[in-house]
């Protein structure tokens, strides 16, 4: 009875074109953490594991570990070289270690050389081995100074 007319035409909506569609869905456009590979407890891994990524093990590798980062269950054991940029240590390694950053919780048992930049260890932590600090990048250090021009003087 009442109704109140609408006086100003409805829009047409703007269609979507596949180049909006596909930059709205980017991952560069909304960056998510990816979540850590995970080896389970019950799980023996026979072999190296290699990559930038992040890796928690709570089960048993037997081999060389390179990742990115490092997180080792208090359950979790390796056995062989670790090389990380970052390693958090609740379990126990049986072999040398090489890292930027090591962090020793209180349940961890570390039975070889540490090359680090960083080291912290808590109380209860076991380690039997060498700590070697490795030396920071050269990254940060300024560059040389250009040389002086050479002055002769011809009298």
């Amino acid at each position: 009875m009442f109704e109140k007319a609408n006086k100003t035409p409805a829009r047409p909506q703007a269609e979507e074109t596949p180049a909006i569609r596909n930059a709205a869905a980017s991952p560069s456009a909304t960056p998510k953490p990816k979540a850590p590979s995970l080896i389970g407890p019950g799980l023996c891994i026979q072999g190296n594991i290699a990559g930038e990524a992040e890796v928690q093990i709570d089960g048993l590798v037997r081999g060389d570990v390179r990742v990115g980062k490092l997180s080792l269950g208090p359950q979790g054991r390796i056995e062989g070289t670790v090389v990380a940029v970052v390693a958090e240590i609740r379990g126990q390694i049986k072999g040398p270690m090489k890292a930027r950053q090591v962090r020793l919780y209180g349940t961890a048992h570390v039975e070889g050389d540490i090359a680090h930049e960083q080291l912290a260890m808590e109380t209860g932590a076991v380690f039997e081995g060498r700590s070697v600090r490795l030396p920071k990048p050269e990254a940060d250090a300024p560059a040389a100074a250009p040389a002086a021009p050479a002055v002769s003087s011809a009298a």
